[in-house]
């Protein structure tokens, strides 16, 4: 089974994107990964995943996620609300989202699955 909790994982995965290098947040996913959210539609595979965080990243250049709790869902799957605030590039528009995370992990700990749900947006 895994080495260390889901909930770490996930945290890494928060804190890595926190600090907008993609290039860390990347290889934490299994290549054929799944990515479904609200906001985006589904996704498939890796590098559809990395084409829709560059594009995210370079519209909300200062974008944060706060998360205050990490809640195992299952054995291999970790659940959290999150506060996400960031500037929209083009309009210089701040926004405000609220939202639900579910990731799904594979026994080797990469993501498998990363299901977001934008509860509300400011």
């Amino acid at each position: 089974m895994l080495n260390q909790p889901i909930t770490n994982l996930a945290q890494q995965y928060v804190e890595r994107s926190n600090r907008h290098i993609l290039d860390d947040v990347f290889p934490l996913f299994e290549v054929h990964a799944t990515y479904h959210s609200s906001q985006f539609g589904a996704l498939e595979g890796i590098e559809s995943i990395k084409k829709m965080m560059t594009g995210f990243f370079i519209k909300f250049p200062d974008v944060h996620w706060a998360v205050e709790t990490y809640i195992p869902e299952s054995d291999d799957t970790v659940v959290f609300d999150f506060v996400m605030k960031g500037t929209d590039r083009e309009t210089g528009n701040k926004i405000e989202r609220h939202g639900r995370e579910r990731i799904r992990f594979s026994e080797a700990g990469f993501i498998v699955h990363v299901e977001v749900e934008v509860l509300t947006q400011a």
